[in-house]
């Protein structure tokens, strides 16, 4: 039985199959019970805080969590493939924990249970990957030759293609209005002419991505959390919109965040 830097594989396997429940309950909870925060914050979630810095204090614990383990992981720390599947996850997460919360507009706040719950996941997850990618993987698995292999240059490529499309969606979003400018506008630029929440596209594909290129059930257990979270919220953005900008919006059959599709 592998053990890992606090658990051993059967702990870790029960631990992802209970996240995988609690996701497909957090799906389905959130199409009824909208989350309150960004465009739909509400005083109902309670107490709240600036939102740049519950932005801060619900990420890092990703980033700080694996940096930890990183740390502590002896021989493999600079193993190239664990290093660069490290490197990926917390490239994403110093500009979520690091940079976004800096650069967003207005005075908006955040639920503190929102912020709360958001860390707590974000902290099991970096955990999760941790464990994995440094103490739980075959040490036969993750050698130079996996560079080489498709599940590798395909997850990078989707991972990077991926981050590109969240970023630029955040920039679209961000610049939708000029200085002084009350007025809401419907985004239309970069993967918004075909879905409403093309920001949570773009992150979708990127954890694809990570998956792919880690080949590892801790990785398809973050993509199943990550669609748990942003595809019911993407159905409340498209909802709204579509609210709001109705002759526009029906104009350009746009979808909610699976171009195409969904």
């Amino acid at each position: 039985m592998s053990q890992g830097f606090l658990l051993n594989i059967d702990q870790v396997n029960f631990l992802l199959f209970v996240m995988a429940i609690s996701a497909v309950i957090v799906f389905v909870v959130l199409y009824f019970v909208e989350a309150g925060y960004g465009k739909a914050i509400s005083d109902k979630w309670g107490p709240a805080i600036n939102n740049k810095v519950a932005w801060i204090l619900m990420e890092s614990p990703a980033f700080l969590v694996l940096l930890y383990i990183w740390l502590q992981s002896g021989d493999r720390k600079f193993d190239l493939v664990p290093f660069l599947l490290f490197f990926l996850f917390e490239l994403h997460y110093f500009q979520r924990s690091f940079i976004f919360p800096f650069i967003l507009k207005g005075k908006s706040k955040m639920p503190i249970i929102i912020m709360l719950m958001g860390a707590a996941f974000c902290a099991i997850n970096g955990f999760i990957q941790g464990e994995w990618i440094f103490f739980l993987a075959p040490k036969t698995m993750y050698t130079v030759e996996w560079l080489t292999t498709p599940q590798f240059i395909i997850g990078v490529i989707l991972f990077f293609g991926g981050m590109i499309i969240n970023l630029h969606s955040d920039h679209v979003i961000r610049h939708l209005r000029k200085p002084g400018d009350t007025k809401h506008y419907l985004p239309k630029k970069g993967f918004y002419k075909y879905v409403t929440s093309a920001n949570y596209f773009g992150e979708i594909v990127e954890w694809i991505g990570f998956a792919i290129a880690s080949w590892s059930w801790a990785g398809v257990l973050f993509v199943v959390w990550t669609c748990a979270n942003l595809v019911p919220r993407s159905n409340s953005i498209y909802k709204r919109y579509k609210k709001e900008f109705s002759e526009e919006f029906d104009e350009k059959r746009l979808k909610r965040v699976f171009p195409f599709v969904y």
